[in-house]
């Protein structure tokens, strides 16, 4: 009896330290907003009816939120006053969007459960909505981030992974947020959708050996050679399905058909290769591999229990 006793207050206390510790949690939100869930993904629904490209703006979103500052939501955060946030840095100014349907969401949210969920929360859950919707994979979203009061401008310069990348520098960059390289290379698998800009991927289709001629002369003729023209003309990550959220980002690799530099870097003779082609043969193990690393992307430094606050406005602090 005694033991089950114990038993019982071991689980009691695991139980309320899911909140009061600070551990994310799914089920975060099951009294306080428990038709959260069904808000995002309806929001989603809407927006990727309007434009399906969505989808891939707000999984890249995530993922440049988790990468600055851990996943707080400072880069939903407006430039206000001297409040210098971080949508101006190199890798995201006119670049990350999806900003519109997280104030949506945030809005829809609100309406129901004020006060309650984070738009750090909100990020992670339309990341996860988007690849879903596209085709991709669904897990179970940890949930309990609170909001930063702060942004990084410096950190959004310094430490989202370039274009330009090489493989060692990419593996250092996403193992300094704790992730590992099979992590690198299943992240990585979200370029199987969304577009990317001409500034972007020019160095490798006019001057990288690794890459098929042909390719390279498709994506010249709506990127051209010299710096500052075109800069902004798009391209699909993926030639084949970019609107759909597939392996076929994996199987371009093994064709030197990958549109950025620091893409084919993962099948160019390095550590990674043998992994591109499992992925690129088993569709099944890319979408579990996926769904694991963003899990656990998402858990890169977030603030919990009492640290930050609940933003009333994704992009400003809460005035005190």
């Amino acid at each position: 009896m005694a033991s089950f006793r114990t038993w019982h207050c071991l689980l009691a206390l695991t139980l309320l330290c899911s909140t009061a510790c600070g551990q994310l949690s799914p089920s975060f939100y099951a009294r306080s907003c428990p038709t959260l869930g069904l808000i995002v993904r309806a929001t989603m629904i809407k927006a990727l009816l309007a434009e399906r490209r969505m989808g891939a703006s707000l999984v890249r979103l995530f993922f440049h939120d988790c990468f600055v500052q851990g996943c707080d939501g400072s880069i939903l955060l407006d430039d206000v006053g001297s409040f210098v946030g971080e949508k101006g840095a190199g890798p995201n100014v006119n670049s990350v969007r999806g900003f519109e349907v997280i104030d949506q969401i945030k809005a829809n949210v609100e309406a129901l459960c004020p006060g309650v969920v984070s738009c750090a929360d909100i990020v992670a859950l339309a990341a996860r909505d988007g690849t879903f919707l596209l085709g991709g994979p669904s897990w179970e979203v940890p949930l309990g981030r609170r909001d930063s009061t702060t942004a990084s401008l410096n950190l959004a310069n310094s430490d989202l992974p370039s274009p330009a990348s090489d493989l060692n520098t990419l593996i250092s960059e996403f193992g300094n947020k704790g992730l590992s390289p099979r992590d690198l290379t299943a992240l990585s698998g979200a370029h199987t959708i969304g577009f990317s800009q001409c500034q972007n991927f020019r160095d490798h289709i006019y001057n990288d050996t690794d890459i098929d001629p042909a390719f390279a002369r498709l994506r010249q003729r709506n990127c051209p050679a010299a710096q500052g023209t075109g800069d902004s003309n798009l391209a699909p990550l993926d030639v084949q399905t970019q609107l759909i959220f597939d392996n076929a980002y994996y199987r371009n690799l093994l064709v030197q058909r990958g549109l950025l530099h620091s893409d084919q870097e993962l099948f160019n003779g390095g550590s990674q290769d043998s992994l591109v082609r499992q992925y690129s043969a088993n569709p099944a193990l890319f979408a579990s591999d996926f769904a694991a690393a963003m899990i656990k992307m998402g858990n890169i430094s977030p603030l919990t229990g009492t640290a930050g606050q609940i933003r009333a406005n994704c992009r400003v602090v809460n005035s005190s």
